[in-house]
């Protein structure tokens, strides 16, 4: 009895790191790569990689739940600027989604998403490595 009453804490403990480890970064069907987060002060973000006939795929969305918004994006491979653009959240759900199929480079391919609303703080960043 003892020795189930000690280890109960240490597994419950690992479990719970495991879950929050594992939380960020999730790997979908066909070998995507998903990472979402909360962009500051308010809205969510998501970015996802995937494989496209020896390239990749590379999606960035925002979601704020209002529509009109005008938002100057980027997606950065590397560190180098692979795509820009302006776009604005629509209904329904007053958000806004971009897709570009950049090359793959060798080794690991570092992508980040990063959208700023016109006129505001408002923040948006994420990173997904492929």
């Amino acid at each position: 009895m003892r020795t189930t009453r000690a280890f109960a804490p240490a597994a419950v403990a690992i479990t719970a790191v495991l879950l929050t480890t594992a939380a960020p970064a999730a790997i979908a069907k066909d070998g995507d790569v998903r990472r979402e987060g909360r962009c500051s002060p308010s809205g969510e973000w998501k970015v996802k990689a995937s494989p496209e006939n020896g390239r990749i795929e590379v999606e960035g969305e925002v979601d704020t739940n209002r529509n009109g918004q005008s938002w100057h994006w980027s997606i950065r491979h590397n560190g180098s600027i692979a795509a820009t653009g302006q776009r604005k959240t629509v209904a329904p759900s007053g958000s806004f989604e971009v897709r570009r199929v950049l090359a793959n480079r060798s080794g690991t391919d570092t992508f980040v998403f990063t959208a700023r609303r016109d006129g505001t703080q408002q923040l948006c960043r994420g990173t997904v490595r492929f």
